[in-house]
């Protein structure tokens, strides 16, 4: 017998809880185990040094210094897969530690499948001692689903390691169900050493069912598109596949349907060249609309009230009513519920293209779109003659120094909408955004480059948004995982949008009067300073004439297996 095992705990050649958890980790077709490690997870740990031993495919296992990274990672690389992972965390201090990736993923259905354990018997079982660690400071009421529970879309307590592996199976299974999230797992340390029997019959886990709508509903929608004078086409998600994003140029091909990316996209949904990109203002187009179909977009316009008038609105998504929001405004006329990519090209299936209107479409819709650029084109000599790097001449250089498949992670605030207009984000997933709170980016960046090593990833993050990261561990991950990046700081030596913010509530109060912002000071760091403690690159310029250089400089390193920041000192 094992010394200090609970009872019923055998020798380690026959299974426990540990292996159990892996064997579900295996058969949910997950490729990482993802933590920031803690002493409750031997039990893994030990599953996973068998597997090693006896050569048994299985996950990876990622190891970093920071919960939030943990679940980050998870969050990229499952953005650019659609392949689930899980993520291990230290009991219950670990995941409120981790507790803004798990929103994150919330907020933006990305499943994952989120563990922590405990100890339930504080010491007190004979023969077993888990640590003083359990009774004195990480026990928690209730257990530790309560902590989590409103950031998930499920939470339970492991009870046993009789049926831990269908426990764990479960919560994969579910996460990856409609509508799509996160989902979390208690698991004690006494039941991760319990001895575990597997089930008389093991399975791999079907691929999550997708549904389609109903015949009659698409038809009712075709009906509609062949009265329209006006359509519009909004969205915010759909890019987030390929199969999405070609099915939605498609259907906007073949009926002349102009294309508005909402102020909250997330993905490159839709190609910015192209002469039916209408930009990424919805509300102008909406005055002269007649039907609108709103495709994989949580918050079409805002405020939420200020829908189209005229218009009869289509809803089209997997998952159209948010339950993770707590106020949503669709002003829907209809719905056509089910995976958006199908649901496309179902559509256009139905469609009757009227051969006039779409051509009258397409011709008045490539005129507006070429206003469009001279806009952008306008705004770019415009900024590049001012003083200083202003933030449209580094959204526009970034395009000229970087190849044409990079792929961007935009961690900005105030400069959000001039990097969807003026950074040449190109073809389907080359733009990522993500939604909850800052401190994010880099460690999403991480999880990007695992999915895709042969793309450049390159971190677009606002100096503020820097300081929430867990950079010194992001750094140390991607030097001891070979995952270069470039990160790209927009440095306008301050918290511009809590500025922003005061003065809209008091444009004549006492801090616009006597320049008086007690938000927005940040005490200038030299970010540049950072990657290279972990043998990476790091460069400053505030020079326009130097910043393409720099850019340039920043991708070289990166192509040479460096980390590299380039902090670009702004204008504005």
């Amino acid at each position: 017998m094992i010394k200090h095992e609970p009872e019923g705990v055998v020798e380690k050649k026959v299974l426990d809880g540990g292996e159990g958890i892996l064997q579900a980790c295996r058969d949910l077709g997950i490729d990482y185990i993802i933590t920031s490690p803690g002493s409750d997870w031997g039990s893994v740990w030990e599953a996973l040094a068998r597997q090693k031993v006896n050569n048994v495919p299985g996950p990876g296992y990622l190891s970093c210094g920071h919960e939030t990274l943990a679940v980050d990672l998870a969050f990229g690389y499952t953005f650019m897969t659609g392949r689930m992972q899980a993520v291990l965390l230290h009991a219950g201090v670990g995941l409120m530690q981790g507790a803004m990736g798990i929103h994150g993923c919330r907020l933006s259905e990305i499943p994952v499948v989120i563990m922590s354990g405990e100890s339930t018997s504080f010491g007190d079982q004979e023969g077993f001692d888990p640590g003083a660690q359990w009774y004195t400071n990480h026990n928690s009421m209730g257990g530790l689903q309560r902590t989590v529970d409103p950031l998930v879309k499920w939470a339970q307590q492991a009870g046993s390691a009789a049926n831990i592996y269908e426990m764990v199976m479960r919560a994969g299974e579910m996460a990856q169900a409609t509508p799509v999230g996160p989902t979390y797992l208690d698991i004690p340390i006494e039941v991760m050493l319990g001895k575990w029997v597997p089930p008389a019959k093991m399975r791999t886990a079907p691929p999550a069912p997708k549904v389609r709508p109903v015949d009659a509903d698409l038809e009712r929608v075709a009906d509609m598109l062949a009265t329209a004078k006006n359509p519009v086409i909004t969205t915010a998600s759909v890019g987030r596949t390929r199969e999405g994003y070609e099915a939605l140029v498609e259907l906007a091909e073949l009926l002349g349907i102009p294309v508005v990316e909402g102020p909250s996209a997330d993905s490159s949904n839709f190609p910015k060249h192209h002469p039916l990109h209408q930009g990424f203002e919805a509300n102008p187009l909406l005055k002269e609309a007649d039907l609108v179909l709103v495709v994989k977009n949580r918050t079409p316009w805002f405020p939420a009230n200020m829908g189209p008038i005229n218009a009869r609105v289509v809803v089209i998504d997997d998952s159209p009513f948010k339950l993770h929001m707590a106020y949503q405004n669709l002003q829907a006329d209809a719905f056509l519920t089910g995976d958006a990519a199908t649901t496309l090209k179902l559509l256009a299936e139905a469609a009757r293209p009227d051969a006039a209107k779409v051509s009258e479409r397409k011709a008045r819709w490539a005129a507006a779109h070429d206003k469009l650029e001279q806009r952008y084109r306008a705004a770019e000599k415009e900024a590049r003659a001012k003083s200083g790097i202003h933030p449209v001449t580094l959204c526009a250089t970034l395009g000229e120094a970087l190849p044409e498949n990079t792929i961007y992670l935009d961690e900005t605030t105030v400069h959000g909408a001039l990097n969807r207009r003026h950074v040449a984000c190109k073809g389907a997933q080359s733009y990522v955004a993500m939604r909850s709170g800052l401190g994010q980016g880099l460690g999403i960046a991480l999880g990007v480059k695992k999915a895709s090593p042969e793309r450049p990833v390159v971190t677009l993050v606002g100096d503020g948004a820097f300081l929430y990261n867990p950079s010194v561990q992001c750094f140390a991950f991607a030097r001891d995982e070979q995952l270069p990046t470039l990160t790209v700081v927009y440095n306008n030596r301050g918290y511009r949008a809590m500025r922003q913010n005061q003065l809209s509530y008091y444009p004549d109060g006492a801090g616009a009067k006597n320049k008086l912002f007690y938000g927005e000071p940040i005490n200038g760091f030299n970010y540049e300073e950072l990657p290279r403690l972990f043998g990476g690159v790091g460069i400053r310029v505030e020079n326009p004439a130097e910043l393409k250089l720099a850019l340039e400089q920043g991708y070289a390193a990166v192509m040479q297996g460096k980390s590299a920041v380039v902090n670009v000192i702004l204008s504005d």
